[in-house]
């Protein structure tokens, strides 16, 4: 792999967690990490461990879900007990769900997923390394900004985009911008300006689109009719949406006729667009499409389409239940 390509692309679970590891310990000089969810242990201990070597580390967390569950609470006892410098993330964003990390000014992780164990082992993830001078200093300003609790204005050209922002925008012309197909590997399909532009997409220019998302079940209660109203749209217009097979999708992917790519902390959720931090990045290196579209391709390929009748999901949604109930009794026995 050449040396002075700006872009890495780091796959989950096929990569593990050792370039992250890796990329802590190669710290010299400053360390900036805002996470949704952290609690990983070995990168916890590889912050601190990379505070103790006189790096300048700041770790912005997200204090809590919109449903009240406090991820990051262990982290931030952790990181507070280690003298670690450890803020909640913004406040004027109910939500921050932006996943990065700017090491030494120098390189930026843009990532889809977050720092918890499962993430380097049982989901579908993309984390995109950057050493772009551009991107590394807009994700850098966003942190300062956020970190200090003023406004973030970001470039008004530049390859990332943010949420509060410009980010549908963005994903409705990336849509739009495809003339012959379209991969997507997203957990749910619920905004109503994403979901019209692939179906204008699919309608007017004919587009293949191949879609994942999560099996129904796998969808909280609180948008599972909605995610399922989306689904059915696609559907009816001839976009057989797939689940993933042997892992959980936590990707938000797109790729276009196999040349761009736009990889993000978002999904095509209204709230993502409408309240929260979010964070995606636009990329075009053949070297990196190349891979995705096989990694895209080989999922697809082990996929199963996701049926959408009543008995359908309700058969989905009962054997889920009897999973979840088989599991809880089984810890009970071990007990």
């Amino acid at each position: 792999m050449s040396l002075n390509k700006k872009h890495h692309l780091v796959v989950a679970p096929d990569d593990g967690i050792k370039p992250f590891q890796e990329a802590l310990r190669g710290a010299k000089k400053t360390l900036d990490i805002k996470m949704f969810q952290f609690s990983e242990p070995r990168l916890m201990n590889e912050v601190v461990a990379a505070h103790h070597r006189g790096v300048a580390v700041r770790v912005m967390l997200n204090p809590s879900r919109f449903t009240g569950e406090h991820d990051n609470d262990e982290a931030f006892a952790f990181f507070k007990k280690a003298s670690v410098p450890v803020k909640e993330t913004n406040p004027a964003y109910p939500i921050t769900h932006e996943k990065s990390m700017v090491i030494d000014d120098a390189k930026a992780f843009i990532m889809s997923l977050n720092w918890a164990p499962k993430y380097f082992g049982e989901t579908r993830d993309y984390a995109l390394i950057t050493s772009d001078s551009k991107e590394v200093e807009e994700v850098k300003a966003c942190f300062d900004a956020d970190w200090n609790r003023l406004e973030f204005n970001p470039p008004i050209v530049s390859n990332l985009t943010w949420s509060v922002g410009k980010s549908r925008e963005s994903v409705i012309h990336f849509i739009r911008s495809a003339q012959k197909s379209l991969y997507i590997q997203h957990e749910k399909y619920v905004d109503t300006p994403v979901i019209e532009a692939l179906l204008e997409g699919k309608a007017k220019r004919n587009l293949t689109i191949h879609a994942m998302a999560l099996p129904v079940h796998s969808l909280r209660d609180f948008y599972r009719l909605e995610g399922i109203a989306g689904l059915r749209l696609l559907h009816d217009l001839g976009i057989h949406v797939r689940k993933l097979h042997g892992m959980h999708l936590h990707a938000k992917l797109m790729i276009a006729d196999e040349k761009r790519a736009l990889l993000s902390s978002f999904n095509f959720y209204p709230k993502c667009f409408n309240e929260r931090r979010e964070l995606g990045v636009f990329f075009d290196d053949p070297e990196l499409i190349h891979q995705l579209v096989a990694i895209f391709k080989k999922d697809w390929e082990s996929s199963k389409k996701i049926e959408l009748s009543d008995e359908s999901i309700e058969a989905d949604l009962k054997e889920a239940e009897e999973k979840k109930k088989g599991s809880v009794a089984s810890r009970s026995w071990k007990i």
